[in-house]
């Protein structure tokens, strides 16, 4: 047990990037809160997506509300926190928590996505390697994981957005060095892609997570795809996610999976956790879960990035060609503003 802070105990150590735990050290919570953790704890193995290496995890239950990495394979090194403002790298097209230039954890979206829908909010999670396993390439195994150890329910924090915040995929492209912004430049008029993206957070009922996401791409088989999928805590909306989202897999062209390994990403990826489209852009290589099953992903992606806020957030999210990198930069500017929100603690 840690120093108190506000009302609430923190573990002792915590990985600072930026002002990390915004939400832990705000003085929000009075007297004695019911967390949501695991019954017992949870062991996964798998590969990293990016490394190829072999990773272990195990999520154990926790008496301190927060997502916490313990990176076992770095002994004396401080936890990490799965916060918004510990985001520090999201270039290889994942999220990425703490310092990579020390103890950091990678990919963590899909995880985060299946902790929040489980109903999970405090947890330790041990990982003997740099990233998470990639599993099947979505959400669904860890979710099946959870349920089987059961959850141990308690009222998550929620985040009621007030007032209307945007994420413009120029305003990322201006803090990048000129020639980074070329190279970017060429290479999206060379595949067709204008960097028109954003990511929209607005005021609903306070009562839900309203997501939309939006795809447009130059290849055939995607084109033009929307989504939409509205979380409200309830069994009726969880059980949604688990039938028509949860198993939608990450995807990319085959033609990039040699480009992206000799620059060390996509090394354990294959076609039993990826969409592979082939190299025409009108077809898989795999067979796909549903038609517009790389939308559906993008989904998960989202969930799983806005529970960095550290809570249930409400509101009416909307992602027009979105990216992890968006997806951080709207909950920065959310919570730049206290005005911006309101937390509910129930």
């Amino acid at each position: 047990m840690g120093a108190v802070a506000g009302g609430i105990a923190r573990p002792d150590k915590i990985c600072a990037f930026g002002n990390c735990n915004r939400l832990f050290v705000l003085g929000l919570v009075k007297g004695e809160v019911k967390l949501s953790t695991l019954k017992k704890q949870v062991k996964i193995s798998g590969v990293g997506i990016h490394s190829g290496a072999p990773v272990n995890l195990v999520v154990k239950p926790s008496k301190e509300r927060g997502i916490f990495f313990k990176r076992v394979d770095m002994p004396g090194t401080d936890l990490i926190a799965a916060m918004y403002d510990n985001v520090g790298e999201t270039k290889m097209r994942n999220t990425t928590v703490g310092q990579m230039d020390g103890a950091h954890v990678q990919t963590i979206e899909h995880l985060m996505a299946a902790l929040f829908m489980v109903g999970i909010d405090s947890a330790i999670i041990e990982i003997d390697g740099p990233e998470t396993p990639i599993l099947d390439g979505s959400a669904a195994q860890f979710i099946d994981a959870f349920r089987a150890a059961g959850v141990g329910k308690g009222k998550m924090k929620r985040i009621v957005v007030k007032r209307t915040v945007i994420a413009h995929a120029r305003e990322m492209l201006r803090e990048l060095p000129m020639f980074v912004r070329f190279k970017l430049w060429v290479f999206n008029t060379v595949a067709g892609r204008k960097s028109n993206g954003f990511v929209k957070l607005s005021p609903n009922d306070g009562k839900s997570l309203d997501v939309k996401a939006t795809l447009v791409y130059p290849e055939k088989i995607i084109g033009n795809q929307s989504y939409s999928y509205s979380f409200d805590g309830t069994d009726k909306s969880v059980d949604d996610f688990v039938e028509n989202i949860a198993r939608a897999r990450t995807f990319g062209k085959y033609s990039e999976w040699e480009y992206l390994k000799k620059r060390g990403m996509g090394r354990g990826a294959n076609e039993s956790n990826v969409i592979a489209l082939n190299d025409a852009g009108d077809g898989t290589l795999n067979k796909t879960i549903w038609p517009d099953e790389f939308v559906r992903h993008k989904i998960i992606d989202a969930i799983g990035d806005m529970f960095t806020s550290g809570a249930f957030v409400c509101g009416g999210l909307e992602s027009y060609k979105g990216s992890h990198a968006l997806n951080n930069l709207v909950l920065k500017k959310l919570f730049s503003n206290p005005e911006n929100y309101d937390i509910v603690e129930e």
